[in-house]
């Protein structure tokens, strides 16, 4: 091994270590005091959640529409294939 490699290999391990070492310090938001009075009310919101009442509408769905195949399997087909037998 060289010296320019070994350099930078201890570069790199100096590098990692120093970025480990100070990410510990960094921490998230203090939580805070008091959560009292924390939140909003909109008293002039048009929009309500309304329709969930025992006497407000309800919404029906259709049932689905009952699918057909396209290909129907051929139900003469044991007749057909003994008359074409007949002729050998």
């Amino acid at each position: 091994m060289s010296l320019s490699t070994i350099r930078v290999r201890v570069g790199a391990v100096a590098a990692g270590l120093a970025l480990v070492l100070v990410s510990g310090s960094v921490f998230a938001q203090d939580k805070g005091g008091d959560k009292e009075g924390y939140g909003y009310e909109f008293d002039d919101d048009p929009l309500s959640a309304g329709g969930f009442g025992p006497n407000d509408a309800t919404i029906k769905v259709r049932p689905r529409a009952a699918r057909t195949t396209l290909i129907r399997p051929r139900t003469s087909f044991v007749p057909e294939m003994l008359k074409s037998v007949e002729s050998l």
